[in-house]
């Protein structure tokens, strides 16, 4: 049976054509070195190299086992290679889901920074609802989610990086328009955009509980699914609307954007993944996302990362 030593040492003296320069190269004794180069065509059943007192030649069969071997070797090499960085993160294949709001700045800042960490490892990217990702999640179809809290499947660990607050979204022509922040009763009376309860279920229930707490029930007047939407039903005058703080990086004319003056609950961005898969290459999106949300908060420090986000260092 033919080992990965005798291929290395056959190697050696292929290259070197000189039994005790290849002895020295590989830091064995010469006779030693003979002897395995010996078992090998044995083994083979095939004479690899002419010997004589002057030199040391390759024979036909010799010099194909040589480029064989060769490969052979820079196979397992690689192959070694790549099982380290595999453990490490560094190299792999990642199936990422993500909701569509996580586009207007944190998906973006996450994967140029993932791409120039990590180039090795490909990302297969695919936009899905917070329920799509949790149910691909649970099946297996993707590794990880960027989508929001909280789930029930007790297979997945979901960890909160990011907090967002509503905000008021309202046309630029609108009386309030000219204010900074507003108490939330002050549009009791106005139509409102909302989130669709079916597409959008944990914001439509999120704004009803909010608008509820300070004494009225929105007068709803159009439902929409994404937050693109919602803001630029807002700015064609249709009504006003409570949206995340990440609709501000929509920049869309016609639009303001104002605080509340109550406290109300926020939303959270999240990233999920199986407890049990829970890979290497994971473990390095992970990093890079808190790392992500950490410079993005520098950036913007009336925007802080969650309190349930635990650094880790890149």
């Amino acid at each position: 049976m033919i080992d990965i030593r005798q291929l290395r040492y056959f190697q050696a003296v292929a290259e070197e054509l000189h039994f005790g320069r290849a002895a020295a190269r590989i830091r064995i004794a010469q006779p030693a070195l003979s002897r395995q180069i010996q078992s090998l065509e044995e083994e083979l059943g095939v004479l690899l190299l002419k010997r004589s007192q002057r030199s040391v030649e390759l024979t036909p069969a010799g010099t194909l086992f040589l480029d064989r071997a060769s490969r052979i070797l820079d196979d397992i090499v690689k192959a070694q290679t790549d099982a380290r960085r595999v453990g490490m993160g560094e190299f792999g294949h990642l199936v990422v889901g993500f909701i569509h709001s996580s586009t207007y700045d944190l998906l973006p800042a996450i994967l140029e920074r993932f791409r120039h960490l990590y180039p090795d490892v490909e990302l297969d990217l695919r936009e899905m609802t917070i329920a799509q990702q949790f149910d691909a999640l649970g099946r297996g179809l993707i590794d990880i989610g960027l989508l929001r809290p909280p789930s029930s499947d007790p297979r997945l660990e979901v960890q909160t990086i990011l907090t967002q607050q509503f905000q008021l979204a309202v046309p630029a022509n609108h009386p309030l328009a000219g204010l900074d922040s507003v108490p939330l009763a002050r549009v009791a009376e106005e139509p409102f955009i909302m989130f669709s309860q079916r597409e959008s279920p944990l914001f439509h229930a999120r704004i009803m509980r909010m608008c509820e707490t300070v004494g009225f029930t929105p007068r709803v007047v159009q439902n929409a699914t994404q937050i693109h939407t919602v803001v630029g039903l807002v700015g064609a005058g249709m009504g006003v609307a409570l949206v995340p703080e990440v609709a501000r990086n929509l920049h869309m004319a016609g639009v303001r954007t104002l605080s509340l003056e109550d406290a109300h609950a926020p939303v959270h961005v999240a990233l999920g993944w199986q407890k049990a898969n829970e890979t290497p290459a994971i473990r390095s999106l992970r990093q890079v996302a808190l790392l992500v949300v950490q410079q993005l908060a520098a950036k913007r420090p009336e925007q802080a990362p969650s309190s349930d986000a635990r650094p880790m260092a890149v």
